[in-house]
Formats: structure tokens, C-alpha cells, sequence
């Protein structure tokens, strides 16, 4: 099957499960109180770490560098501000460990397929001429 189809089926049912399963915890309002929470509060975070992520962008291309991981890591934000708008536990996780710097880097890490250029990640850029 499909990994995308699996996605849109499996990721409504875990959600579903898991707001049951808290909501019989907590209760109905602290479960909703907790998503609209997590959601602001993650919102507000991917607002400062896109900013961040523009001021080192702009400071790169002021060095006549190429912002790369800037680029990817806008993108990533963007990804995890659109998990966090969704309701749910599970998207709220997820788009949180994208949020936070250290977490992205180690996704970028896993997902890169540049292995043998590591400073990629690092942000730390070196031309490679793939005809050599």
C-alpha cells in the first residue's frame, strides 16, 4: 500500500484514539483547552524560530553565501506551523520535534542524502563538483 494513503488513513485514527484515551483522563474541556494551548504556544514558536531562521538566511546571503539550510529549514517551519494549526496529539508532537533547532538537524541528519558532504547540515557549505 501506498505510504501517503497509509498516512491519511492511520494519522485520523491515532488521533481519534488518542483524544479519547485523554479526554477519559482529563476530561472533555482540559483535552480541548490542551489542543488550543499546545497550538498557540506552537505557533508562537514557529513565528520566532522562522524569524531566526530569516535573520541567518539574510546574514548568509550577505557573506555571498548560498542559505541552503535556511531555505530547508523555512520550509520544515512552515510544515510544523501547519501541524500545529491541525488538531491533535500526535501532529502536535510532530510538529514540535520540527520546531526545535536541534530536533531539525538530527531529521535533516537521517533524511539528508548529501552523506558524504556532513557540513551540510552543520551550515557550513562546500561546492561539490560531482565530476570530480
Amino acid at each position: 500500500m501506498n505510504t501517503s494513503i497509509l498516512l491519511i488513513l492511520l494519522v485520523p485514527i491515532v488521533e481519534i484514539y488518542l483524544f479519547i484515551k485523554i479526554g477519559s483522563q482529563i476530561g472533555a474541556f482540559n483535552t480541548i483547552s490542551l489542543i488550543l494551548i499546545t497550538a498557540v504556544i506552537g505557533l508562537y514558536y514557529a513565528k520566532y524560530e522562522g524569524l531566526n531562521t530569516l535573520r541567518s538566511a539574510v546574514s548568509q546571503l550577505v557573506k555571498n553565501e548560498l542559505p541552503i539550510y535556511e531555505i530547508i529549514s523555512g520550509a520544515a517551519l512552515a510544515c510544523a506551523a501547519f501541524l500545529m494549526i491541525l488538531p491533535g496529539f500526535l501532529t502536535d508532537v510532530v510538529g514540535l520535534l520540527i520546531i526545535f533547532p536541534w530536533t531539525r538537524k538530527l531529521l535533516f541528519k537521517k533524511f539528508s542524502k548529501r552523506k558524504n558532504n556532513k557540513n551540510f547540515i552543520d551550515g557550513e557549505y562546500e561546492d561539490i563538483d560531482e565530476n570530480k
